[in-house]
């Protein structure tokens, strides 16, 4: 397990003992772990409801960008640092 990815190609998935998952006492996304709890917003999560450690990085952006009318490559480049803080956090892995 690395935390920064090698390149767009890398598959984040969630850690270990790690969900993530709508809390109705927040009416928030989280991600819930062993005595963590991270909250997300708007973006994080819209990111986080396409990893489900199949699609890569370039593919989750490439998903964004047909949604949101934007380039790949300014959305992947706007995830990776999300997605590298989360690796660290342990909340995902690659």
């Amino acid at each position: 397990m690395t935390t920064t990815p090698a390149d767009s190609h890398a598959i984040p998935r969630l850690g270990p003992g790690m969900k993530f998952r709508h809390d109705p006492v927040r009416d928030a996304w989280v991600i819930l772990g062993p005595e963590r709890l991270f909250l997300t917003d708007e973006h994080a999560v819209a990111i986080l409801k396409l990893i489900d450690g199949t699609r890569s990085v370039a593919d989750i952006a490439a998903t964004l960008a047909a949604t949101y009318n934007a380039p790949a490559e300014i959305i992947e480049a706007d995830i990776l640092p999300m997605l590298t803080t989360l690796a660290a956090s342990g909340a995902i892995r690659w």
